[in-house]
């Protein structure tokens, strides 16, 4: 780190500790050159996250409408708000973790999915009736039938554990 009193490159980290905001890392260094003390602070650096909409508009990923969607699927259900939160968490961890610099609406939505299905099945099939757009109800029962597929081989594969 480069000393803001002479310039040269040669500090040595006296102190590290939290910021009372959690957020970063305030570091207390010495010169090694003139002797000066001064402060550092390191923090994560965020990149933008663009989400590319069905349409082709793009926009920055915000995991508050994350959020609203997950809570509108779980509405009048037995799912607690840290529930709600822990998934909204793993969702956009899932979204950065794809490193790189735009992701599509549509993997979102699987991404919910994937955490709704294994929390709440009316709030999963909530969420999918939204975010699938069936074309007709036929197409929605057979959403519906393979749901229920996917659960009895579920229950038969624990059964025979």
């Amino acid at each position: 780190m480069k000393c803001i009193y002479c310039g040269a490159e040669d500090s040595k980290v006296i102190d590290s500790r939290d910021s009372k905001e959690n957020n970063s890392i305030k570091r207390r260094r010495e010169c090694l050159v003139c002797g000066k003390r001064f402060n550092t602070y390191e923090r994560v650096e965020v990149v933008p996250m663009l989400v590319v909409k069905s349409n082709g508009d793009r926009q920055t990923f915000n995991s508050e409408k994350v959020k609203v969607g997950i809570m509108r699927a779980c509405e009048k259900r037995p799912v607690s708000m840290q529930e709600i939160d822990k998934l909204v968490s793993e969702v956009e961890r899932k979204v950065y973790n794809t490193m790189q610099e735009e992701i599509s609406s549509k993997k979102i939505g699987e991404f919910v999915m994937e955490g709704l299905k294994d929390l709440d099945e009316v709030s999963y099939v909530r969420f999918a009736s939204v975010y699938k757009q069936f074309k007709d109800i036929s197409t929605f029962f057979d959403f519906l039938n393979d749901c229920d597929k996917s659960k009895n081989k579920k229950r038969r594969a624990t059964k025979t554990k």
